[in-house]
């Protein structure tokens, strides 16, 4: 298994700095067999508000109110260092961090290897994109109109704090932090609590390849280090996926937040939509694909299937089965789907949900659904689902799948228009006017 130091010391300004406050033992969902405990992967640093606040000063002094050497670069110049920095990775350091995502997160080898390569592949894409429009630009060169010469640029922002979450903890941070680096914005990277391993494995790259301070690392917990970080008003971007209420408390820390820009990514409640007319088996296979593709830990899974009345038990019968027949096992067991769950209390949360259903009349629909084995628990198909319970409305992202039902495509309409939740459906019929 792997063995990761992130806990002597910190990423700060383009250097390791030595740490010898608080440190954590980061262990896996995946249970050792000879000591009957969680196995132990490394350690990271739990810095305080103070050593956070060095993070925010290191990226400041690199932004220099826009004069750093960074955001002075060209974009050629930051292409090229970003193009080093992908490529040293994924010389150094690529097996490492794919056998790191398999054990803190427990992602099968094949999600863990996509997980790698497609963030690289993104990476590479936004660079080469972003030098192709910059030299098709319409006025990406000193143009006159009506007597008057112009041009326009892109230009960076400033200093970017970005926090991702565990579930994809290196193609989320880096589908914020790639396009930012590149216009020139030095960055803040909160650590995710779960999924910090693979990043720590990135310093050497990082540090090889850009400048000082361009990239730093914040780890621990987030209620500790971030209000410093926010309150300093040194930042001036957030870029945030999680949930609503964590985004919430951030932007109102910092004393200008008027000025401060925001991108994010809250929670959703996808909706997998299938008409009578549809073809169930096909439907099935979907849903399988959209709700439970690594264990439902996605923004984009399908989290409430509702079915057309006259044929959902039809449907929960086919899903039943097919959703028994799901391999469970270890991140490395070949052909797996089904693997632990990171986050410690997700079982115990996952079984509330469904406790709540069933309290409710709502049935579980296959055998093992909701049975637990350490931090494997086994998907639950819940059935029939209504708006009274709490599975029709919370974001479970875990291995549960509720099933509601319809009679008139406008109690769909209103379940959507009813949330508040970010939204993307997927609709099963043989009707492409529906």
């Amino acid at each position: 298994k792997p063995s990761v130091d992130g806990g002597s010391n910190l990423f700060i300004g383009g250097a390791r700095k030595p740490w010898d406050g608080r440190v954590a033992e980061v262990t896996s969902p995946v249970f050792d067999e000879a000591t009957g405990a969680k196995a132990v992967l490394g350690r990271l640093a739990q810095m305080d508000a103070t050593a956070a606040s060095w993070a925010a000063d290191a990226a400041s002094e690199a932004w220099d109110r826009g004069q750093g050497p960074w955001p002075q670069a060209s974009l050629k110049e930051r292409a090229a260092a970003i193009r080093a920095f992908l490529d040293e990775l994924e010389k150094t350091k690529r097996d490492e961090i794919i056998e790191v995502l398999m054990w803190e997160i427990a992602k099968t080898k094949q999600d863990a290897t996509k997980e790698f390569d497609r963030t690289v592949a993104f990476a590479r894409t936004v660079v080469d994109q972003a030098l192709q429009t910059d030299a098709t630009e319409q006025f990406g060169r000193w143009t006159g109109v009506s007597g008057v010469r112009a041009r326009v640029r892109r230009g960076p922002v400033g200093v970017t704090l970005m926090l991702a979450p565990y579930n994809y903890p290196l193609n989320e941070m880096y589908a914020m932090m790639m396009p930012a680096l590149l216009m020139g914005n030095p960055v803040i990277l909160k650590l995710p609590a779960i999924g910090a391993l693979a990043h720590v494995l990135t310093i050497d790259a990082l540090q090889k390849c850009l400048p000082k301070g361009v990239v730093n690392f914040v780890s621990g917990s987030g209620r500790e280090t971030l209000p410093s970080v926010m309150q300093g008003g040194l930042v001036d971007c957030l870029g945030f996926i999680g949930g609503s209420k964590g985004a919430d408390a951030l932007i109102k820390q910092h004393p200008h937040p008027h000025r401060l820009k925001v991108f994010s990514q809250l929670e959703g409640k996808n909706l997998g939509i299938v008409f009578a007319d549809a073809d169930l088996d096909e439907a099935v296979r979907q849903i399988l694909l959209g709700a439970l593709s690594y264990n439902g830990q996605r923004c984009t899974a399908i989290k409430l299937v509702i079915a057309e009345k006259s044929i959902a038990p039809v449907l929960v019968d086919k899903l039943s089965k097919a959703i028994e027949e799901l391999p469970r096992g270890l991140p490395w067991d070949a052909g797996v789907e089904i693997t632990p769950l990171p986050e410690p209390n997700k079982p115990q949360y996952l079984a509330e949900l469904v406790e709540d259903a069933t309290s409710q009349g709502a049935l579980i629909k296959n055998a093992r659904g909701g049975a637990t084995n350490g931090q494997l628990y086994h998907p639950a198909l819940v059935y029939p689902v209504t708006p009274s319970m709490r599975l029709f409305h919370e974001e479970q992202f875990g291995p549960v799948v509720p099933v509601a039902e319809f009679e008139q495509v406008s109690e769909v309409i209103d379940v959507v228009k009813a949330s508040w939740n970010g939204q993307q459906a997927a609709v099963f019929t043989s009707d492409a006017a529906k």
